[in-house]
This record gives structure tokens, sequence and C-alpha cells, in this order.
């Protein structure tokens, strides 16, 4: 290998490849991030931790920082947006299948740096800003990467981690299979004090509602609240001012308007890429799937995603695995996008949305006798919180966590 070949590319630096990164880097891989952007992006996206990545941040030395800006939701409620509460379900319950039998609620943007400063700490890495992955390909036993700013680069192995819109992806020919909804998920963040104005509502909020359902999603520094729209109506109708203070007055008249700090608009997407694997070119997070937010399972699952493929790579490179071993772990993520995420997010979005009243209420009652039964509770939280997706155990459908 020459100077100029680095072990490991990876591409993007949000928590999936930087979690990537650090795995590889602290067993000694020679590892090079490169970023489209100028530096950490510090958007409000992802802001829910389910158990196991909690399990998986500790184990990598870095959960402690990321609780002490987080907050820890032991609970969440479901609702009817007529009638009020429906149901809180205790995570505490999953006191013997984890050590954190909560979640914590706190904006990827706020762990990004603390995986950065991580990695800053190790001699064999380079994080390199402004640096976009145009072009990903395997050349013989290596790939190679082209940069927007005309560098090609060399490695033993790509990771792709670069977003919904990989390049990696998208140049080396994956398939990236799905749907797009009809309607636009608007978000709109506040720092309003939603318990005041709605007393008795928990951290994190599944509103029902056939004309209108909601999320109500508490961070550390503001609200989210998460409406539909419809799909006729045009982006800027949608995101003007006036019609999100409607929108918001809906939820709760204050007699004023509500103090809003930005709203977001976006598409939502369910895709899987064929393979997660293509030579020496491997895909994760959401450069090898999307899915709707109704389920807090975006970013969690490129997280196990990042845990799981970055291991089974080293393990290759050490010695101590495998190429059959890597592919099946590739494989069994992508299986994981599939039927957990795909599966759950999608019917999360269905009964939220359900229009049939004796169906509805069917559905009310199911989940307040989940919530009175402590054995069923269990099984519906070690799926909602992802648990099972790395026991390898079989979803069911269900109302799901959020965004994230």
């Amino acid at each position: 290998m020459n100077d100029d070949q680095q072990t490991v590319i990876v591409a993007g630096a949000g928590p999936v490849g930087l979690t990537a990164a650090l795995i590889l880097a602290r067993a000694g891989v020679r590892v090079r991030v490169l970023e489209a952007g100028d530096g950490l992006a510090e958007e409000s996206r992802a802001s829910t931790y389910h158990p196991p990545s909690l399990e998986m941040l500790d184990d990598l030395g870095v959960l402690e920082p990321l609780m002490e800006q987080g907050i820890v939701s032991t609970s969440f409620q479901y609702r009817d947006r007529t009638t009020g509460p429906i149901a809180d379900l205790d995570l505490g319950i999953l006191a013997e299948d984890t050590r954190f039998p909560f979640r914590v609620q706190c904006e990827q943007s706020k762990l990004t740096p603390i995986l950065l400063q991580a990695l800053q700490g190790l001699d064999n890495v380079t994080v390199s800003f402004s640096q976009r992955v145009v072009g990903a390909e395997t050349v013989g036993e290596c790939a190679a990467v082209a940069t927007e700013s005309g560098e090609i680069l060399t490695a033993d192995w790509v990771l792709g981690a670069d977003g919904a819109n990989s390049q990696v992806r998208q140049s080396a020919g994956f398939s990236f299979e799905g749907m797009t909804y009809p309607e636009r998920f608007l978000v709109a963040s506040t720092t309003e004090d939603l318990t005041a104005i709605l007393p008795g509502i928990a951290a994190v909020n599944y509103v029902f509602d056939p004309e209108e359902w909601l999320v109500l999603l508490r961070t550390p520094e503001h609200w989210r609240i998460l409406f539909p729209t419809d799909p006729e109506t045009a982006d800027e109708v949608e995101i003007d001012p006036a019609r999100v203070q409607a929108r918001l007055a809906g939820v709760a008249d204050l007699g004023r308007e509500w103090d809003v700090l930005h709203t977001t608009l976006y598409r939502v997407h369910q895709r899987v890429a064929d393979t997660f694997r293509k030579g020496r070119l491997i895909l994760m997070g959401d450069a090898a799937h999307i899915n709707n937010p109704l389920g807090g399972m975006g970013m969690n699952s490129g997280l196990h995603d990042a845990v799981r493929e970055a291991t089974a790579l080293l393990g290759l490179l050490e010695g101590t695995g495998s190429l059959s071993e890597l592919d099946a772990v590739c494989e069994a993520r992508r299986q994981v996008a599939l039927s957990y995420v795909k599966t759950i997010t999608h019917d999360n979005w269905e009964r939220l949305r359900q229009t049939d009243p004796q169906a509805q209420r069917a559905y009310h009652d199911e989940l307040r006798a989940l919530a009175a039964d402590p054995v069923r509770m269990r099984a519906h939280l070690l799926n909602t919180s992802m648990i099972n997706s790395l026991r390898g155990g079989r979803p069911v459908a269900m109302v799901g966590e959020d965004q994230g």
C-alpha cells in the first residue's frame, strides 16, 4: 500500500460514518473520512436514541457526554386528538433486557461533535471537509472514489455513509427500490412549553386523528410538532408562516401566535438498496435504506449498521473474519431494513391516519389493553425499541416511535 492509499475511506461525516470510522480507527485501521459540507451538519434532524443504540455508544465511550446534553425519556404516550390520552407505555419494563431501559432525546447534531472529538485523538484518521464524493467504484482488489474537486483517492474499502442521495450508491449502480409517500411532512420547532399547554403529555406523543394526526416530540432545546400535509398544495403554501400558525393554533389556541424557531418541509420515502455490498463498496445508514420517521428507526438503524458492518469489516481486515461473514452481516442489516424499519414504520403511518371510526376505536382499545398487560407491553417494546431487530426476533405490526 502506498502512502497515498488509505485502508478505508468513509464517505460522510454524519453519526453513521463517524461511528464506523471510530470502530475501525481504534483498532488501528487507517481511515479517511470525506464530508461534503464545510463542517458538521447543524440541522435538527433525528433526535431519539433507542436502548440498543445507547448500549453501542456506551461501548464506544461516547454516551456520557451525549446524555449530559439530552433528555431521558422513560415512557411515551398515545393520544386521541379529541379525547386526550389513550395509553402510556413504560420503557422501564425492559430493565432485564437492556442496561438502558429508556430513550435519550438529543439531536444527532450533538452526537457528531462527540464522535469527531474522539477521532481527532487518533493519529491514523483524517477527517476532510468540503470533500464531496461524486463517484465510487471497485478497481481490482481496491476501491476508488472521485471527489468534486477532481481528486481520485484509492483504498482497500469504501464505506458509503453519505446519506439518502448517496453518490457512492448512485455512481456504483446499486438499485434503491421503494416508494414515496403522497404527503410531505412538515416539522415546526417551537420554544413553547407544551407540558404547560397540554398538561399530562409525555416527552414523546403520538396523536391519532383521521383528519390531521400529529407527533409531539421534546428535544433538549425545543419541541417539535410533525404534521402531514395535503399532497395537492404547493410547498410555499405549506411553509407560509400564516399557514403554519393556523395549524399550530389547531394544536392549541394560545390567544397569540406561537413562537416558531423554524419549519422544515420534506418528502418521505421508503427505500432499501438491493444489496449493501458491491465489490469493495459497503453501504450503511440512509445511503442503504430510508424510511418515514414514524418509528424513530432511521438514525438508530444506521448506527446499528455502522457497528455491525464495521465490526465485520474489521474482522476481515484483521484476518479473524471472512468475506462471507461480512456478506452475512450486510444481508442481515438489509433484512432488518426490510422487515423492521420498512414494515413497522409504514404500519405506524397507516394507523395514525386511520379514518374508519370502528377500526380506530378497536386499535385504541388494543393500546389500552397493551398498557395494562406487562407481558404484552414488554413484547411490544422489544420491537419498537429495536432490541428484537438485533436479536433476530420477528417484528409485529404496531404503532411506533418518533422521529429518528
